[in-house]
Formats: structure tokens, C-alpha cells, sequence
């Protein structure tokens, strides 16, 4: 596929770059992290499976990306980026088609394996790898505005999915969704992902350097650290690294998975869609905010502490309203949606601080890969916490809120805990 237009270049390429990144954002997760639980609701809808299936199929998606994920940077130095990030709309177009036209549970599996492998190529390495060509110290503030296009994705696609779905049926919606979704990554990586500094002539940053080495700029250029990967697995730095972003994001999604629910019993679907909304709201200001809490805060684990303890005041703040009381919902829901953006986007620039440049892409894969495979199983975890008899969500609606901020408290000591530590050598 081709384009018939080229982006005029600006005098330093890297906003072009961000922007679609955060194009890139808004489509990977609008379909691949948003997407299911409609795939979900749609699927038992049309066959009449049962909820556990339906539901194994979504832990196949995001568990098989997981598996992808941690290849993708060898992915990405062998067939480059445009072409994985192409081929990666083409396998999650063709899998969500396959969802919307599976008749027996192994072709629903089949394309569960399409859709999970295809959209993370298109989420956060993905991103991670287009602004880090361009942005070494201005790395944080561009990284948050691309993965703003993660929360926009949700915001949007979610119910544009269900409007089209309405108008044209499952399978109209998923070939429609998908060929547009085909169309723009395609030229994206044509007009953008296919360019590199060095193929411009420009330098990072727009080729302004500060005065003294920052701690970013000195860690990107130490490459006597880089760790080989039989060392990486047993160092305390990428451990604490990838267990705070894994139980973080299994607060998180679990948490979510259930909370629309619980709110619609209180609030009414209506205003319970607009404060979801408008906690999506808050977690691109969380993310902006943090951007610029790292021009003054040095140790980025220190952030990532407090946006998981500002969830876990979230979650609590839920657990005090349960008898109603609306302003301690809507307080709980702006606390803990604005830490909802950070979960992902702080881990990626915590690493660059942490690693050697050459050593961010595998760590930045394997932290992502163990997230995701992670939070795969947290909607059955918390829905076993809530309980499946009828009636049941009410009466035990405060486990989930005790377990997501107990969680997010744990998550929050994690990144504490890698603070400053002596990295291992590499073995020679």
C-alpha cells in the first residue's frame, strides 16, 4: 500500500513522530486493550457460548501478546519497524474479523492468537520505539503525549465500536475498523516510522544538548553496563522494575474490569459512562503532570511510588462510599483514574534511567510482556473476589477495593525498593 501524500518536515522531525505514535496509540489500544470486552459481550450474544469460554479466549489475546511482545525488538532490528508495525495492524484486523465471524470455539481461539499477537505491535514497545529515536531528554514529555493516544483510543473507539456494531453488525464494524485501522498504519509507517534521524541528519532533541551530562544523557551513552540477559533476569533494578508494573496493572485492569458494574448499581449507566469517561480524563492530566514532575524529580521511582499511592487513596476512597456517597465515588474515580495513563507510560521512561541505551528495548519488552501476561488473569482473579452468585456484587463489592489499594500500595514499596541499587556487572 502506498500514500499519495509526504509530511512537510518541520526543522526537526521528531513531533511528526509523536504524533504518530499517538495515532498508533489511539488504534492498538482502541482495538487490542478496549476491544475485547465487546468482542466478549458480542460473541456469547451471536453463538450462545458459554462465559467461560468466551472469557478464555480473551486470556489467550492478551496472553499471547505477551509471548509476541518480548520479541519484538528482534522483530523490529530484523524486519524493521514499519514493516512489524504494518504487519502487526494486518494480523489484529484479520483477527478481530475472525472474532466477529467464528463458528466453532477453535476458530474463535484461532483468531484470539491473531488479534493478541497482532495489536501489541502497535502498543507500548511499539510507541516506546518511535519517540526513543528521536527524544533522549525530552523523553518524558513526549512519551506522555504519545501515550496519550491509549486513553483517547478508550475514550473513543470503545463506543464507536458499539455505534458501528449497532449499524453494520460485528463483522460489518470489524472489516470497517479494520481496513481503516490498515489504511493509517500503513501510511504512517510510509510517511513516519520509516524515518530516523540519521536518515534526516538531525540529532535527538533537535540536536540541543544541555550544557553538563544529564543522568539520562550519561546512562544512554554508558555502554560498558549493558547487562547480557542471563544477568538481566537477576538484577534487583529490572525485578523491582517489572514487579511493581505487573501487580500495578493487576490492580488495575482488575479493578476496571469490574468497577463499571458496580458504579451502574449506584449511579445509573448513563452517569456512570460519563464518569468513566471523565476518569480517562484524568489519566492523561496524571500522565502530563508526571511528565513534568521528572524536571524536577530526579528519581523517576519515586513518581511511580506516588501515582500508585494516589490510586491506592482511589480505590480506598471507593471502599469509604459504598453506602453512596457520591462525592467520595466521583474523588475515588478522579485519584484513581489519573494514575491509570502513568502505569504504563513510567515504567518505559524509569528504564532509561536504570539501563544502558542498548539494553531499554529488551528491558522495555520483558517488563510489558510480564504486565501484560500478568493483568491477563486479573478480571477472573477479581471476579472470584466479588463473587458470582446473584446478588453477591454488592455484598462483596469492598474486596475488590481493599485488594486493588492493598495492591497498589505493594506496587508503589516495589519501585521503592529498586531505589538506588548497585546494578550487577556483566559477566564476561
Amino acid at each position: 500500500m502506498s500514500c499519495a501524500f509526504v509530511l512537510p518536515q518541520p526543522r526537526f522531525f521528531g513531533p511528526w513522530a509523536v504524533r504518530a505514535a499517538f495515532l498508533l496509540a489511539v488504534f492498538g489500544w482502541g482495538v487490542g486493550f478496549y476491544g475485547p470486552p465487546i468482542y466478549l459481550a458480542e460473541v456469547m450474544s451471536r453463538t450462545g457460548w458459554s462465559l467461560s469460554l468466551v472469557s478464555a479466549a480473551v486470556t489467550v489475546h492478551f496472553l499471547f501478546g505477551a509471548v509476541v511482545v518480548t520479541n519484538l525488538p528482534r522483530a523490529h532490528a530484523g524486519l524493521g519497524l514499519p514493516a512489524t508495525t504494518t504487519l502487526g495492524a494486518v494480523f489484529a484486523a484479520v483477527g478481530v474479523l475472525g472474532w466477529a465471524e467464528a463458528s466453532q470455539p477453535w476458530q474463535l481461539f484461532a483468531a484470539a492468537l491473531l488479534s493478541g499477537g497482532g495489536w501489541v505491535a502497535m502498543g507500548a514497545v511499539a510507541v516506546n520505539a518511535i519517540v526513543s529515536r528521536w527524544y533522549a531528554v525530552g523523553r518524558p514529555s513526549a512519551l506522555a503525549k504519545a501515550y496519550n493516544g491509549a486513553s483517547i483510543g478508550g475514550a473513543i473507539l470503545s463506543p464507536l465500536w458499539v455505534a458501528l456494531i449497532q449499524r453494520l453488525g460485528f463483522a460489518g464494524a470489524a472489516a470497517a475498523m479494520g481496513l481503516v485501522m490498515l489504511a493509517v498504519v500503513a501510511c504512517l509507517s510510509f510517511a513516519v516510522f520509516a524515518k530516523t534521524p540519521r536518515s534526516l541528519g538531525q540529532l535527538p532533541d533537535g540536536g540541543t544538548a544541555p550544557s553538563s551530562p544529564s543522568p539520562v544523557a550519561s546512562k544512554e551513552q554508558d555502554d560498558a553496563s549493558v547487562l547480557p540477559q542471563t544477568v538481566l533476569r537477576h538484577d534487583r533494578a529490572f525485578l523491582t522494575l517489572a514487579a511493581g508494573m505487573a501487580i500495578g496493572l493487576f490492580a488495575q485492569v482488575g479493578l476496571l474490569a469490574h468497577l463499571f458494574e458496580l458504579l451502574t448499581q449506584v449511579l445509573g449507566a448513563q452517569a456512570t459512562g460519563f464518569l468513566m469517561g471523565g476518569g480517562t480524563a484524568c489519566g492523561i492530566v496524571g500522565r502530563m503532570a508526571a511528565a513534568r514532575a521528572m524536571t524536577r524529580i530526579e528519581d523517576r521511582r519515586v513518581i511511580a511510588a506516588a501515582n500508585y499511592g494516589m490510586q491506592a487513596a482511589g480505590s480506598f476512597a471507593l471502599l469509604a462510599a459504598q453506602p453512596g456517597e457520591i462525592g467520595l465515588i466521583v474523588c475515588g474515580i478522579v485519584l484513581f483514574g489519573a494514575g491509570i495513563g502513568n502505569a504504563t507510560s513510567l515504567p518505559p521512561l524509569i528504564a532509561q534511567t536504570d539501563f544502558a541505551a542498548r539494553d531499554v528495548p529488551r528491558v522495555v519488552a520483558s517488563i510489558v510482556a510480564i504486565g501484560q501476561g500478568t493483568y491477563s488473569f486479573a478480571p477472573a482473579v477479581f471476579g472470584l473476589l466479588l463473587g458470582a452468585e446473584a446478588g453477591a456484587a454488592g455484598s462483596h463489592a469492598d474486596r475488590l477495593f481493599v485488594a486493588a489499594g492493598v495492591i497498589q500500595l505493594a506496587a508503589a514499596a516495589i519501585f521503592l525498593a529498586g531505589r538506588g541499587k548497585a546494578r550487577l556487572k556483566p559477566v564476561v
